[in-house]
């Protein structure tokens, strides 16, 4: 019975690699890369054949299949993966904008699962989880070896339900432990829209979703209309998200026909231009972008275009450097293979991979002070005409210190200051 298994699938899988020999020399003569896949093909039909025949157990064709294309996918970046019906599945629902879980984008870096940055106002933001951790355990199992998809996995799971993450900390010799507990995560791109002093706006940017433009805009125009004449696009811990998103988001500030972003493959079709296609609602206001370690992906595009074209700067922290475009190929059982296509490159043509944004101005973010004692609220009848203004106040007073944010507001006045001087003089 064994023997003719494996008779069987030698005569398919032989039947199948001179069909394809045959299609190929008939249009022309295969390159020297392409008769190595196929003399390696071989190696992989002998192993399948052995496993299918001798195997302890008689293997499930499927599943052997499934193994040996994430094996495949595995051994070419962190972020090309095979995904079976349910892990494509998975990757849907987490582009839909509500899913349960901790609220965390992770990557595989020096073979390590990583924190790329934990979203704002999430479980694992609240836990304290930073940008770089290295996540080696998770429910005292190490991750050792994991794939991102089994990682995402692990980490995903019913609501109140919790999980024990082993951290190990960028300069800290002790790890680390932390219970999440699992939420329905719940991501608002604009978390945050508001007026400054000195009529400065303020906007936090989250992620990249379908419906950041238009949220993003409206929160652009309602400052406006506060009279603003300043802005700080907060970007920090945004690990970024769509492409055509982020060329959206750019041409917010830019002028019509600046080049935004290009990207670079094997293939010619991959080889790509994006321009604004029109005139920014915000392209001659004085702008200072914030960003950190955890500023990725279509973050690090929105950056990138604004520091080339000298349109606003770049404060804070080198970003993380993850600048690859993965195009997701359906298969006819569901499954799906998520393939690292091209890479992106800034409108000067830096690579963006690996390398990051470096910040026209470097500012350490400074964690602020443990408060000893309850700020004073001021009595509204000393001070405040309405309850609106006391509870302004209130909020604002309650927001713990940003050295960062607080040194963008800064150079947007010295910006400003200056301006003024300039047509002063004119």
């Amino acid at each position: 019975m064994t023997r003719w298994r494996r008779i069987g699938i030698g005569v398919a899988v032989a039947a199948v690699m001179a069909t394809g020999f045959a299609a190929t020399t008939l249009h022309a003569k295969r390159s020297p890369e392409e008769e190595e896949l196929y003399k390696q093909l071989e190696l992989f039909t002998d192993a399948l054949s052995i496993v299918e025949a001798d195997y302890v157990e008689s293997p499930e064709a499927k599943q052997l299949v499934y193994g040996a294309l994430k094996g495949m996918l595995a051994t070419l970046d962190p972020y090309s993966q095979f995904m079976d019906p349910d892990s494509y599945n998975e990757l849907k629902v987490d582009t839909e904008g509500e899913f349960g879980g901790l609220g965390i984008e992770i990557t595989i870096t020096d073979d390590l699962l990583t924190v790329i940055t934990p979203i704002d106002d999430t479980p694992a933001f609240r836990a304290g989880l930073k940008p770089n951790d290295r996540i080696v355990k998770i429910d005292q199992e190490s991750t050792r070896g994991i794939t991102l998809l089994d990682a995402v996995k692990k980490l995903r799971g019913k609501p109140n339900t919790s999980v024990l993450l082993t951290v190990l900390r960028e300069g800290e010799n002790e790890l680390k432990e932390f219970t999440v507990t699992r939420d329905i995560i719940k991501i608002e791109s604009v978390k945050d829209a508001r007026m400054l002093e000195d009529h400065l706006g303020y906007i936090r940017l989250t992620d990249f979703r379908e419906n950041t433009p238009r949220d993003l805009e409206n929160a652009v125009e309602k400052l406006k209309q506060e009279q603003m004449d300043g802005l700080i696009m907060d970007l920090r811990n945004n690990p970024g998200g769509l492409l055509d998103v982020a060329v959206s988001t750019s041409e917010l500030f830019l002028h019509a026909k600046q080049m935004i972003v290009s990207t670079k493959g094997r293939l010619r079709n991959q080889n790509l231009e994006f321009r604004s296609r029109r005139e920014g609602l915000v392209s001659d206001i004085p702008l200072v972008v914030l960003i950190n370690e955890g500023s990725a992906s279509a973050s690090e595009i929105v950056a990138g275009a604004i520091q080339d074209h000298r349109r606003g700067i770049i404060l804070g922290t080198k970003s993380h450097g993850k600048a690859s475009v993965q195009t997701i190929f359906p298969l006819k059982d569901g499954s799906a293979l998520r393939l690292t296509t091209s890479k992106y490159y800034t409108p000067e043509g830096r690579m963006i991979h690996g390398k990051g944004i470096v910040p026209d101005v470097v500012v350490p973010f400074e964690p602020p002070p443990e408060p000893t004692t309850k700020p004073k609220t001021p009595q509204a009848d000393e001070i405040f005409d309405t309850i609106e203004q006391q509870k302004a106040a209130e909020d604002e007073a309650s927001r713990p210190r940003d050295n960062q944010l607080d040194r963008a507001v800064d150079l947007l006045k010295g910006i400003k200051v200056y301006q003024a001087s300039l047509k002063a003089s004119s």
